[in-house]
């Protein structure tokens, strides 16, 4: 049997015990947190890097990325298992839009796709303005081509690219076509250890590193355009996800503060992303 003074002992322990887990519960609850599900290129690019720590400054809100695909990120909101969006396919952010996962979408902020390439270039497309053009000498020649194959914003372009071009790269053959099923940071040191062509981000090609034989072969092309855009997940659709939360974050994104924050970053001098939010009515 304990003693008196043993079952003082063990009550204040216990009483210190629930003060602590009150104290703990406490500052979990407090956390301020939402998760966004975004494209890989504003997670390797670095872009994330550099403004997340500014919108917490300003909110007190901590940013988790999910860094997808364009299509797995629409899925991960499609579920329920974020609270914003920021991806870079506008077909797709629509569609989502118009099945009710979101109430609206907003430009946040563009740049452009490049087609970068072996300096030997089999294909002959170097200097070219004409990207389905220098698709379909890519296909004619057989020269090695590295495709995300991942249903990502870049990977959706470029089928598209393809498709204009009037090439079936899944009936060429040759072995010529190679998906990766990766990011874009994968795929890049796929092409610069095959040597094959590639489509990509600017964004992603600047902070890029591992380049080895690659340079940028055909740039300039209107339909290069990248747009990015923000949706906050409806919560008719998912009451759990934090909409005060993740409309603070869009907001930022939209505000001149992220506008200038995004126009900010740079690497070795030169813009990655140009922003232009309620600039085309989205």
């Amino acid at each position: 049997m304990p003693t008196a003074i043993g079952r003082r002992l063990l009550g204040s322990l216990v009483v210190a015990g629930l003060a602590v887990g009150g104290i703990a519960a406490g500052a979990v609850a407090q956390e301020k947190f939402i998760t966004v599900a975004s494209t890989t290129s504003t997670e390797q690019s670095g872009l994330f890097g550099h403004i997340l720590p500014m919108f917490k400054a300003d909110t007190g809100i901590e940013v988790r990325v999910v860094a997808q695909g364009t299509g797995q990120a629409i899925e991960t909101g499609r579920r329920g298992d974020a609270d914003v969006l920021f991806v870079h396919d506008k077909p797709s952010e629509e569609k989502f839009v118009a099945d009710g996962f979101a109430a609206k979408r907003h430009d946040v902020m563009y740049n452009d796709f490049v087609v970068v390439g072996p300096k030997a270039d089999p294909a002959g497309i170097k200097g070219g303005k004409d990207v389905t053009a220098a698709f379909r000498k890519i296909a004619e020649a057989k020269a090695p081509f590295a495709s995300r194959g991942d249903d990502s914003g870049t990977h959706k372009s470029e089928q598209r690219l393809w498709q204009q071009a009037g090439i079936d790269v899944k009936a060429a053959g040759g072995g010529w076509y190679r998906e990766t099923g990766s990011g874009m940071g994968p795929t890049l040191n796929t092409a610069a250890a095959m040597g094959a062509y590639a489509l990509t981000d600017r964004g992603t090609w600047l902070s890029f590193q591992n380049r080895k034989d690659l340079e940028v072969v055909v740039e300039g092309d209107t339909r290069l355009f990248n747009q990015y855009g923000v949706m906050q997940v409806s919560q008719q659709k998912h009451p759990h996800v934090k909409s005060d939360l993740g409309m603070a974050f869009v907001d930022w994104l939209l505000s001149d503060k992220g506008q200038t924050a995004i126009a900010a970053f740079k690497i070795n001098g030169e813009q990655l992303f140009f922003p232009n939010a309620g600039k085309s009515g989205s």
